[in-house]
């Protein structure tokens, strides 16, 4: 059956529903008269609004409109009027397997972990084993409705609103078109996630006493006693957007940064996206939750992950202090970044 509506379901975290985008990429080569949407979380919607390959942008509020049962069949019930023919699931729940259901949208295609019974096709899931990158995994479910993807480019639409609003508060700063920004991102949505606060200072103090450079401090709304901290263990001219930008803001500013350094988290692929190489830390083992899966796929790209010999991986409930993490040091990070730095400038002339 050739798809005429298409609705595309991914309703997890940021970095997930970037990579992601070059899915929606597959189904507009494949299917370019079609009608495709997307769902998505309300924080996503930034990433998907304005995406060239798609017609229209549904929001599914699981914490706020949409958190009760009712309130979910009915939105369910609303999506039916649209008449999509097709849903692809690209991250297996229960409410996205039931929505799809409810929708009455006679074809279903996705990953037969959660309630498989009320897919029409159920792709068996290998994601926990992390024998390819989750933008792979994601292209695969693709393939089920005759997309034959060719690209792995992620996509993140920045306007000019955005651009002219991050350069002014830069030039607030006292930041030259000439200089080099150096963006860190501290934060990550798990403990097991998060390179030690002391040393993102650590790093963070050694480019601030550079004059080469202007770092650009990064960091969401998860923990404000940490962030707290880490600037008091800050020096020199540091230039602070914590919880200061929407999402496309962010990529405007990553796309102006020079080098983009973070610890495992949605930012990553943003400035992937923007064409910001980036040094990313990854702590945790286990294979579906490492590098080879969730890894940046920029060019130039670089990731920074240490085997310390655990045989068996707990992640957030890591028995050994995070010693993978503890493994990476200030000095490894500083020369990785260094190095792209330099290739930024033989490349640019900068």
């Amino acid at each position: 059956m050739r798809p005429r509506r298409i609705l595309i379901i991914r309703t997890d975290r940021i970095g997930d529903v970037m990579l992601s985008t070059p899915a929606i990429k597959a189904a507009r080569e494949a299917y370019p008269d079609s009608y495709i949407g997307v769902m998505v979380r309300p924080y996503a919607k930034d990433i998907v609004e304005g995406n060239p390959y798609l017609d229209e942008v549904i929001v599914y509020d699981k914490y706020g409109a949409q958190k009760g049962f009712l309130s979910t069949l009915l939105f369910a019930l609303r999506l039916r009027r649209k008449n999509f023919d097709t849903a692809v699931i690209l991250h297996p729940t229960n409410r996205a397997h039931i929505i799809a259901f409810i929708a009455g949208i006679p074809r279903r295609i996705g990953f037969g972990r959660r309630l498989p019974f009320l897919l029409t096709k159920a792709v068996e899931d290998k994601k926990f084993l992390g024998q390819k990158h989750e933008l792979e995994y994601t292209l695969e479910v693709l393939k089920e409705i005759g997309a034959r993807p060719a690209g792995r480019d992620l996509y993140m639409p920045v306007g000019e609103r955005e651009e002219k609003s991050v350069s002014l508060r830069l030039a607030g700063e006292g930041v030259k078109a000439s200089d080099v920004l150096i963006g860190v991102h501290p934060d990550a949505s798990c403990p097991s996630k998060r390179w030690p606060m002391e040393r993102f200072a650590s790093l963070i103090n050694t480019f601030a006493s550079d004059e080469r450079f202007r770092v650009v401090l990064i960091y969401g709304p998860g923990d404000p006693a940490a962030v707290s901290e880490l600037k008091k263990r800050l020096k020199g001219r540091i230039i602070d957007f914590s919880g200061r930008t929407s999402l496309r803001e962010l990529a405007a500013l990553l796309r102006r940064c020079s080098v983009f350094i973070s610890n495992d988290s949605g930012p990553v692929h943003i400035a992937t996206a923007v064409g910001t190489p980036n040094v990313t830390i990854f702590g945790r083992k286990q294979p579906g939750l490492g590098p080879k899966r969730w890894g940046p796929v920029g060019a130039g790209d670089v990731v920074l992950h240490k085997d310390v010999g655990c045989e068996i991986c707990l992640a957030h409930n890591c028995e050994n202090g995070f010693k993978c993490l503890k493994a990476i040091t200030v000095e490894e990070v500083y020369d990785k970044a260094m190095r792209l730095t330099e290739g930024l400038h033989e490349k640019t002339g900068r």
